[in-house]
């Protein structure tokens, strides 16, 4: 028994030096320097410890305005994305020609350079001097105004961000939804059919009870990578997100550290760590909430 878990010990040696090395230390690191006030990287000193960093940062109108559009991008894009993803998979489970193909058409956007479909949507929503751009276009149809999508009010650009960021992360829910939704045992839709249960009913006290688990890892995740959202905004609004106000935490991060006004570890290491704080925090209230909604086989 004892050489048994010696060797089980063994076989988890190099996931938890890896771990360790490149998640554990970081972090750790990252804390350190976050009570380190005014570190600088070329002569590795700093002239106090305390809180005045985060002090700093919790007064940032930079980092308001990066915390606020994290919050609205995390608040509308996590749930939307689901239940699109959520209904798309219930739609592509129900139909049994040319199924594949629907889905591999759906998973494309996840497999495309985020930068490519950026750009993309930029030339679509974009309102140059000499072109309303084809979504102003398609709006003036119905006898909407032009509205400055991406150089524009904040609402217009927020719209633009939001709408980008389900787009490019419901394929990948798609998928794994599609994949659960494949999962649930048939016996229990056959008892249901034999008993005449309406539809609705079926998916809400056998469909969704069945893949909860996944429900719950999608949320899960997706508050996490919205948390992390930056590249998509650089790839609709350029490098300078403090000039549109479309900045984000990590955005913020970034700009603390290399940015126009980088050089600032502490700042950004300050930053990181209210960012891990709010993550971990969410993430807790949704394991608690998963003890009473999701239901494991």
């Amino acid at each position: 028994m004892k050489n048994n878990n010696l060797k089980a010990w063994l076989y988890l040696l190099p996931a938890f030096v890896f771990i360790g090395a490149f998640l554990v230390y970081p972090l750790i690191d990252v804390l350190i320097y976050s009570f380190e006030e005014g570190y600088n990287f070329a002569s590795q000193t700093y002239f106090g410890t305390g809180g005045y960093n985060y002090s700093y940062v919790l007064h940032d109108p930079y980092f308001l305005k990066a915390l606020k559009n994290t919050l609205i991008l995390v608040g509308v894009t996590v749930p939307l994305s689901t239940i699109f993803s959520l209904a798309i998979s219930v739609a592509l489970s129900s139909i049994e020609k040319l199924r594949n193909l629907f889905q591999t058409v759906y998973f494309l956007p996840y497999v495309t350079n985020t930068l490519a479909v950026g750009l993309v949507f930029m030339i679509l929503f974009n309102q140059t001097p000499y072109t309303p751009g084809l979504v102003n276009t398609v709006l003036g149809v119905f006898g909407v105004e032009p509205v400055d999508f991406i150089a524009g009010p904040y609402w217009a650009k927020m719209t633009v961000l939001c709408i980008y960021t389900i787009w490019v992360v419901m394929p990948f829910k798609v998928l794994i939804l599609t994949s659960a939704l494949a999962s649930v045992n048939e016996t229990y839709y056959n008892a249901a059919r034999i008993d005449g249960t309406p539809k609705w009913r079926v998916f809400r006290k056998i469909t969704l009870p069945m893949i909860s688990p996944t429900l719950f890892y999608l949320v899960i995740t997706g508050f996490i990578g919205a948390f992390k959202a930056y590249s998509d905004a650089v790839a609709l609004f350029g490098v300078d997100l403090n000039a549109a106000e479309m900045n984000t935490i990590v955005g913020y991060v970034y700009d603390m550290l290399y940015g126009n006004s980088g050089g600032y570890p502490s700042y950004a290491s300050a930053a990181a760590i209210i960012l891990f704080a709010i993550v971990l925090t969410i993430t807790c209230i949704n394991l608690l909430v998963s003890k009473k909604h999701v239901h494991y086989n």
